[in-house]
């Protein structure tokens, strides 16, 4: 893609799924498609869950929670009409994840997921994200994020 990741701009840095800065963290890479978040990932032999050829269900969590939080604070700095990581800074944290884990996830195929915001209500944002795998839907997610002050 020609475009900056969200996070290459600066939306988050130290968190374990999403950090720039964090050299063991997943590292995910969230991109604009149209108004929805999208992230390509590809799961590692020690991302596995109870059997190598699966991925963990916590590494699934991990990856909707931190793109779904992506895609709220790219939002709400497109909306403000200003660039990513420009002052005053805008985080999200989250409130509430609910993770359906719907089939195994093929530790051996490139990860796809897709972010919407679906409500926005005050400092609220409730986002669902589906996470695919060579065209199947393994799990879907829906996040609530709430804006908090960030230096």
């Amino acid at each position: 893609m020609l475009e900056e990741s969200f996070q290459d701009q600066g939306s988050v840095k130290h968190c374990h799924g999403c950090g720039t800065d964090n050299e063991k963290g997943l590292r995910i890479k969230s991109y604009w498609d149209g108004d929805e978040g999208l992230c390509t990932w590809q799961p590692q032999p020690h991302h596995c869950g109870g059997s190598g050829d699966i991925v963990n269900g916590g590494i699934i969590a991990t990856l909707i929670d931190c793109h779904s939080l992506n895609l709220a604070i790219a939002h709400a700095y497109r909306a403000e009409g200003r660039p990513i990581d420009s002052s005053p800074k805008i985080s999200y944290v989250t409130a509430n994840l609910n993770v359906s884990y719907l089939r195994p996830t093929p530790i051996d195929k490139s990860l796809q997921l897709r972010a919407k915001i679906v409500k926005l209500e005050g400092r609220k944002a409730s986002v669902r994200c589906t996470l695919s795998a060579d065209g199947q839907l393994c799990a879907t997610g829906e996040v609530v994020g709430v804006r908090v002050a960030r230096k």
